[in-house]
């Protein structure tokens, strides 16, 4: 088959975030299966796109919020306003629908689209409405800024996050409904659209890389440098509500000698008095600085879909303490992991492991059959579904109600 990928940002080369290692995996699950794919997005600066792929690049794109000014930041919203629409699709309307309709005729023939996350699908809808499609739900993207709404303490901010969802909800509906199928990461979000949809959504097993990663093994492999390693993208409001979790609801229950690290780019610095807690920043080998750490906590509380840190984390074969949030999505969960909501136990499960950890027993075990069994499964679901993806399978999707409007291009 020849597919077109649909993403606000194009799978790269060297995955960094949560959003390029579910992009990778899509890519490459498709191209092991042996289908043509072409991909349509941005290319966020300082990346190189993924190797050996038929690109058609709009532009390079920075959509991340901590990696830019607050002027920009009003520029997005007011193209938002201005448009009616949200801000993740806002971003988006740098160019207009008619180049990337030229792009999709270029292509022609071909059997249908994945489109890849809301953003880029949502601001140009109308131009990939005619297509048969499956519809990639990494997240379901509403709840997560509904949820974020409800924590919100200023006034604005929680408009805002409220004004966010309700874009978000009607377009993942929009095109969940549309869809041929729908892929998910985590088996509730299957019914995160409506139980019509769930009849056709599947959940699309994950892992972080194509090969599986390889991790130290023996204690003379790599010295640890911390007691615990947490890393993410905290700019990202669930992943900040779970760091904020830790550090307030957990952090108070730990022994001041435990080693602290937390490596990732965030908007505004925390503040801690337990003295073991460092911020790293960035980092140059998010594995190393795992493989790094006595025990892993993994630490979600909110938001939808897998959790990809927690999958990496199982395929480095690293001790951890998760909460259940953490392991949404994940059918075996590895024997060296521990699952705790309450902080207490939270913390007194790390405590045990820790103490195990300097007594000598690092409990790491070998991730490469959790990765192995998680590709299988993998590309079982996507050629399954993808033996039912035909033109004729297109459905007809709700119409427009009147205070929203889905554009055909940018008029910023």
């Amino acid at each position: 088959m020849h597919l077109v990928l649909v993403s606000s940002l194009v799978p790269v080369a060297n995955p960094a975030s949560g959003f390029d290692i579910a992009n990778r995996a899509v890519l490459d699950g498709l191209r092991a299966l042996g289908h043509r794919v072409s991909v349509i997005g941005f290319l966020q600066p300082g990346r190189t796109p993924a190797l050996d792929c038929e690109m058609h690049l709009l532009g390079e794109l920075e959509v991340t919020n901590a990696k830019v000014g607050t002027l920009q930041k009003l520029r997005w919203l007011g193209t938002a306003f201005l448009n009616r629409t949200s801000v993740s699709s806002g971003k988006m309307l740098t160019v207009r629908a008619n180049r990337i309709q030229s792009i999709l005729d270029s292509l022609a023939p071909f059997d249908g689209l994945v489109l890849n996350s809301v953003q880029l699908p949502a601001a140009f809808a109308q131009v990939f409405r005619p297509y048969p499609s499956i519809y990639v739900a990494h997240n379901v993207e509403a709840d997560s800024a509904f949820e974020s709404a409800e924590r919100a303490n200023a006034t604005l901010e929680r408009f805002l996050f409220r004004r966010e969802a309700q874009y978000l909800e009607y377009y993942e509906q929009h095109l969940a409904q549309n869809a041929v199928a729908v892929w998910t990461f985590a088996e509730a979000d299957r019914f995160g659209f409506g139980r019509a949809v769930s009849e056709r959504a599947f959940v699309l097993p994950l892992v972080t890389g194509w090969d599986a990663p390889v991790a130290p093994t023996s204690e003379h492999d790599q010295d640890l440098r911390h007691d615990l390693g947490l890393i993410g993208t905290w700019s990202w409001r669930p992943n900040r509500l779970g760091l904020d979790w830790f550090l307030a609801e957990v952090v108070p229950h730990l022994p001041e000698d435990m080693t602290i690290a937390i490596a990732g780019q965030m908007d505004g610095m925390p503040t801690v008095s337990h003295p073991g807690v460092r911020f790293v920043g960035r980092v140059p080998d998010a594995r190393a600085f795992v493989a790094q750490s006595a025990i892993v906590p993994l630490i979600s509380r909110g938001g939808t879909g897998v959790q990809l840190k927690s999958l990496e984390t199982f395929e480095l074969g690293m001790p951890c303490v998760a909460t259940q949030a953490s392991l949404r999505g994940i059918e075996a969960i590895p024997d060296n992991c521990s699952a705790a909501d309450d902080p207490a136990e939270f913390a007194r499960l790390l405590v045990e492991r820790v103490v195990k950890v300097r007594a000598g027993d690092r409990q790491r075990l070998d991730g490469s059959a959790f990765h192995r069994a998680q590709k299988v499964r993998l590309m079982r679901v996507m050629r399954n579904v993808l033996a039912g993806l035909a033109p004729a399978s297109v459905a007809e999707g709700p119409s427009l109600p009147p205070d929203l409007t889905i554009h055909e291009g940018g008029r910023s």
